[in-house]
């Protein structure tokens, strides 16, 4: 399998995605193709020491900057590394295509050089996140502000065929993020949104989600706008730093607690792993026809690894394919 990587897309590049690209190649077996600035890259790779002989590098002159318009990726971007990655993925020169850049020109030109999905109206951000279960996917995280009760009914659909697909769950259960458990609850899009997932049954709909029941993992599915989205991940992501950094706080205080810290550290670190945004890399931007997945803005290499094994399981397991085949003609 051949992955296109955005070179310097994120806050890291390009010396973390070139680090993350070689583990990649190195544990998953897989081809790489490196997008972006030839000379800085192969700079990059000798001054520290990673060897990328092994890889292709596709030369891209300009680079997306984070705060960018989305809109400036099919203008003035049309020649950085993220559009030429993506018209790559398009033309077949890959089969999957990971950036850690910024996530409105991801989904921009994803959109506008991959194309969507026949049936899809509206790419949604999934982002595979902890919980007291094990792991939940929550879309839209951010592409998609304003949404249609029919853009949440498809994300209910993309998120279940992820989640039965990649991560095994049979019959996931899919909950719409709400103020309230009664069918009642929400404004007109929940409440329409709610009558419409229930009326398809196409996907097992456990109905309405508070936010104080996903991190219990009451539901593998968590359906929302993209701004519902991105604020319950960046608070989910807040409140794991809060958690982890006061434990550490506490067991490093004086000698009594760093020795107490002893007998549980197995505990804690086993915690530290689950919450560790790391360990699954990136979202995948689902509706897309082919494979695009978002890695981190701040990924280190591990994360960005790992997001390239999120492209590698989403490409394999025929879920673009299983999303198509379940969208109405």
């Amino acid at each position: 399998m051949k992955v296109i990587v955005d070179a310097f897309g994120g806050d890291n590049a390009p010396l973390e995605i070139l680090k993350g690209s070689v583990d990649a190649q190195n544990e998953l077996g897989v081809d790489i193709v490196l997008c972006g600035k030839t000379q800085e890259i192969q700079k990059c790779a000798k001054e520290n020491n990673i060897d990328i002989s092994k890889m292709e590098i596709i030369d891209a002159p300009d680079v997306v900057e984070m705060n960018a318009p989305p809109t400036d990726i099919v203008k003035g971007g049309a020649n950085s590394s993220m559009a030429i990655g993506l018209k790559a993925l398009a033309n077949g020169q890959g089969d999957a295509f990971v950036s850690a850049g910024s996530t409105g020109s991801l989904v921009m030109g994803a959109t506008f050089f991959v194309k969507r999905i026949k049936g899809v109206r509206r790419a949604a951000l999934a982002t595979i996140m902890p919980s007291d279960t094990g792991a939940f996917i929550l879309l839209d995280c951010g592409a998609n502000t304003e949404c249609t009760p029919e853009m949440l009914s498809s994300f209910a659909l993309m998120g279940s065929t992820y989640m039965s697909k990649v991560l095994n769950v049979n019959n996931p259960r899919v909950g719409l993020a709400n103020i309230g458990t009664e069918e009642i609850k929400g404004g007109e899009l929940q409440q329409n949104a709610y009558q419409l997932i229930k009326s398809e049954g196409k996907v097992n709909f456990v109905g309405n989600i508070e936010a104080r029941q996903v991190p219990l993992g009451d539901a593998d599915v968590v359906v929302c706008d993209g701004f519902t989205g991105n604020i319950l991940l960046k608070t989910y992501e807040g409140v794991a730093k809060l958690i982890l950094t006061n434990i550490k706080n506490v067991f490093t205080k004086n000698i009594f607690t760093k020795l107490s810290a002893l007998f549980v550290k197995g505990g804690i670190d086993s915690f530290k792993k689950k919450m560790d945004y790391t360990e699954f890399g990136g979202a995948p931007l689902m509706g897309i026809s082919k494979p695009v997945i978002k890695a981190h803005g701040s990924s280190n290499a591990k994360a960005f690894k790992n997001a390239i094994r999120q492209a590698v399981n989403y490409s394999q397991q025929g879920v673009i394919a299983t999303i198509a085949g379940n969208l109405p003609k």
